[in-house]
């Protein structure tokens, strides 16, 4: 169970509401008998399914707002008089920054400084919660690791122990670090120069159902996928890289815990995943797979591509002692869990988004 959602002055605002996250999140908040406000461009495929979904579980709690999140009008409209802000809109695969990092700056940076300015313009600013990522740090490549039981391992060994934390050095790499990590630092100053209740949340990698995961983005899901409709998986590197992998319902936790202590987390960015006891290689997951499907997914092998990290996992003592929160969905299970949503969504009749 989640926490609790804490009293608010008017409708929670999710921007990018009918995605993986956004979705997960609507349903959380409006299933505790709040209004949820949706601002969704549905630019990205499938994620009408999702939308489609909300508006029949929770009907009038519903109010949609299709949109782009630099549609300066549309934002303002949407923010005025919202109780809370979630801001999970965005460009979210490297691949696409750099095939097009105009496009990606002006979603990801200016997209953001849209939500920003409309907040301050309100009489009572809402707060903001913006879902900042681990690609800020860039790949890490002082990180000293070595090679063990086919996974990487820190040769640190309070990093081993802990993962990395949030007095890590940003080092922007790709455009799209690059403007995730300009709108991570515009959100951050607002708390500062203009007295915002803002927080920032660098993800790791997060999964559940509802995810429509491609080879740029969402890896898990797109494994599982693949698997699913017996098609190759390219992994690109070794597949000893390792991941902390965090269950969407643990960071809906963390994000209603955050929403509920911003008086002492305005400011501040923390770094939010699985953590050391919650990892995967790329070829673990794959192990996983061939458990549950019986079978072993063909592999093909590609080079690294640009940003990639051989190793990340998230430090979140810094959240956990100001909150309490700790992930509670083991990633067998949750592997399980997305697994069997996926199936059902190729069953006739049976999909629920």
């Amino acid at each position: 169970m989640t926490a609790p959602l804490p009293p608010l002055a008017g409708p929670v605002l999710i921007t990018g509401g009918a995605g993986f996250i956004g979705c997960n999140l609507a349903h959380q908040v409006a299933s505790r008998g709040a209004t949820v406000r949706v601002l969704d461009d549905l630019s990205r495929a499938g994620v009408e399914r999702n939308l489609a979904w909300l508006q029949r579980v929770h009907g009038e709690r519903l109010d949609v707002r299709i949109a782009d999140v630099r549609d300066r009008r549309a934002v303002r409209e949407a923010v005025h008089g919202a109780g809370a802000v979630f801001h999970i809109a965005g460009q979210t695969a490297v691949t696409t920054s750099l095939g097009d990092p105009r496009e990606d700056f002006a979603v990801n940076a200016g997209g953001t400084l849209e939500v920003l300015e409309a907040i301050r313009a309100q009489p009572t600013p809402p707060p903001l919660l913006f879902t900042s990522t681990n690609k800020v740090y860039g790949c890490l490549p002082d990180l000293a690791l070595h090679l063990e039981n086919g996974r990487w391992h820190p040769s640190e060994a309070a990093i081993a122990r802990h993962g990395i934390d949030e007095r890590r050095p940003l080092e922007l790499r790709t455009p799209y670090g690059c403007s995730k990590g300009a709108a991570d630092q515009y959100v951050l100053d607002y708390a500062h120069s203009f007295g915002l209740r803002t927080v920032v949340f660098r993800m790791s990698c997060i999964y559940g159902p509802h995810q429509l995961g491609t080879e740029d983005q969402g890896w898990l899901a797109h494994f599982l996928i693949r698997a699913i409709a017996g098609a190759p998986i390219t992994i690109y590197g070794d597949g000893n890289q390792v991941r902390d992998v965090l269950f969407v319902d643990d960071l809906i936790d963390a994000m209603l815990r955050a929403l509920g202590h911003l008086d002492e987390l305005r400011g501040r960015a923390f770094n939010i995943g699985g953590g050391p006891g919650h990892t995967l290689s790329l070829r673990e997951l794959i192990d996983v797979i061939a458990q549950l499907r019986g079978q072993r997914p063909e592999l093909r092998f590609e080079d690294w591509r640009a940003g990639d990290q051989r190793y990340y996992v998230s430090n979140t003592q810094a959240f956990a002692a100001a909150t309490g929160w700790a992930p509670a969905v083991a990633p067998r299970a949750g592997v399980e869990a997305l697994h069997g949503w996926l199936v059902e969504q190729r069953t006739p009749g049976r999909r629920t988004a």
